[in-house]
């Protein structure tokens, strides 16, 4: 007898049989049922079939290969984005996140990078699409334009989305599908060019959303009466929403989408938490926070909510202050992780953690290792190391054997996931997490964490916003200089900041100089522009 088919596409398959009439996307006044939801991934999967996108021709021979067709999703927040991803896994072919910020010479990047076998875009982004498409090594086979509005044309040989699904049948997930087959995710790009990194669909629904895909579990699991209305503010094409959005619709919950998709809008945000009566917000650290904060402090009534979860960077002390004061009953949830290693620690509202240290409690699987990547260290070691985490980590990344073997090294026989982050394990058991080795500063021969010194300095109240970036100097080699978005009609002086940063800092860390900006430059998904920072550090 042939097994059941596994994956994330089925066990969303078997949940959407147990409980098809609750709500499973909310977005501008829609409602798609959990029985609509399953309906349109299936006639995704159904249009990517008939044009011959599935599994890769040849299997994977190699860890940082891939045994599937990619689907590129090229689109702002909504249905299309989640059905497009399931639709894809039904088939047996696997989606890939790409950035609609990008030109089209970063866009090709990635879509050469991947082979895109099929790209599903915005209407409105179909310039830089097309000009991507144009220089594309090899050709997709199939362009589905979403309309949204834009009144954008489509792009030659493109076709509608919405017409070729209402003439499409549901097709039914793979027979063959597992557990096994691959979850792509593209890294940021903020420290390097973009790299695909690759998890076994398995590895990463325990490691990045803390699940077993056990699809029968889970719909017993999900059919259970309960409220979980999960609201995610980042694009999807951001890690931490994407998780955000699985992990709901695997516990049998609805994902809510705010009106604005192509940026943040807190006062939007708050409006769609207080209509849809949401349970839990998901952000990106301060700056999405920090204009939150401000919209909940002209607004007379807040409304309730349970969780507020953040990720991608950790939020500063005064802003997860003003967040639990803020808003009645809920607990900030501050989640350590990377795409390259999953869920790492947790710091809550109310644990005793200071945030304002970035200390975190560690999963089980979580380690500081050492400098030279070949031993773990002990819990109140002096040393600083690189966070890590081993088990259930990704295979490697995408098409690059020299990346997955220096991220994704052995160590005592097992494969670890060290995704660049330098820590400091405290006797205590917690982890201290100091930064991104790409952005520290060495000055004077010390080295300086660029995101250490931004979290003592938004202790300042003037401060909106900030980066940290090293400027040539000709005696220290580097010097700090802090990149500062002000709130309106503050002022500050550098000596200022630097005393409000003097509790928290070591001298030779404080900034040297001070450079006020109208607005930090950050991706959609709130991550840091070092570069653009250093630019304006250096002018």
């Amino acid at each position: 007898m042939a097994s059941r088919p596994g994956g994330l596409a089925a066990a969303l398959h078997e949940i959407a049989g147990r409980v098809p009439d609750r709500d499973a996307l909310v977005w501008r006044g829609r409602t798609w049922s959990w029985a609509e939801q399953d309906d349109r991934a299936g006639r995704v999967a159904a249009v990517l079939a008939a044009h011959g996108v599935g599994p890769a021709s040849e299997p994977a021979t190699e860890r940082w290969h891939s045994p599937h067709d990619h689907v590129a999703l090229v689109l702002h927040n909504g249905n299309q984005y989640l059905e497009a991803m399931i639709g894809a896994a039904r088939v047996r072919a696997a989606s890939v996140n790409v950035n609609w910020r990008y030109t089209a010479s970063e866009m090709v990047e990635v879509l050469d990078d991947c082979r895109a076998s099929a790209i599903v875009y915005h209407a409105s982004l179909a310039a830089e699409v097309g000009g991507a498409v144009e220089r594309m090594a090899v050709a997709p086979r199939l362009l589905l334009h979403v309309d949204d509005g834009s009144g954008t044309p489509p792009l030659p040989g493109a076709i509608d989305y919405d017409g070729a699904l209402a003439a499409a049948d549901p097709r039914p997930v793979a027979s063959d599908a597992s557990g096994a087959d691959r979850y792509v995710l593209y890294t940021g790009g903020t420290t390097g060019r973009p790299k695909g990194v690759l998890w076994r669909q398995d590895d990463f629904a325990a490691s990045c959303l803390g699940v077993e895909l056990e699809p029968e579990a889970l719909a017993e699991r999900a059919a259970r009466p309960r409220r979980l209305r999960a609201l995610a503010t980042a694009p999807f094409m951001h890690g931490a929403a994407q998780w955000n959005a699985l992990s709901t619709w695997l516990a049998g919950g609805t994902v809510l989408v705010p009106e604005r998709t192509d940026r943040f809008d807190p006062d939007g945000v708050i409006d769609t938490w207080a209509a849809e009566e949401a349970t839990s917000l998901q952000l990106v650290g301060d700056a999405f926070a920090r204009p939150l904060v401000d919209a909940l402090r002209r607004r007379d009534d807040v409304p309730p909510l349970r969780h507020l979860i953040t990720g991608g960077t950790v939020l500063s002390a005064p802003v997860r202050r003003d967040l639990t004061t803020m808003i009645p009953g809920v607990t900030v949830v501050d989640v350590l992780g990377s795409s390259e290693t999953g869920r790492q620690a947790v710091a809550r509202a109310g644990d005793g953690i200071d945030p304002g240290a970035a200390r975190f409690r560690p999963e089980a699987a979580t380690v500081v290792v050492a400098e030279d990547r070949r031993r773990v260290l002990e819990p109140g070691s002096d040393e600083i190391g690189w966070l890590a985490t081993a088990g259930r980590v990704p295979l490697g990344y995408l098409g690059d054997r020299d990346k997955t073997e220096a991220t994704f090294p052995e160590i005592d026989g097992r494969r670890w996931a060290v995704s660049g982050d330098r820590a400091r394990w405290h006797a205590d058991g917690e982890i201290e997490l100091l930064g991104r080795e790409a952005v520290c500063i060495n000055t004077g021969g010390e080295k300086v964490f660029a995101e250490e010194v931004e979290m003592a300095l938004a202790h300042h109240p003037a401060v909106a916003d900030c980066l940290v970036a090293g400027r040539p100097h000709p005696r220290f080699g580097s010097e700090i200089v802090a990149v500062v978005a002000l709130r309106p009609g503050a002022e500050v002086t550098l000596d200022e900041l630097r005393e409000t940063a003097r509790p928290h800092l070591a001298g030779y860390k404080m900034p040297r100089d001070l450079v006020v900006v109208d607005a930090v430059k950050r991706s959609p998904s709130g991550k840091p522009d070092y570069a653009w920072a250093r630019d304006v550090a250096t002018r």
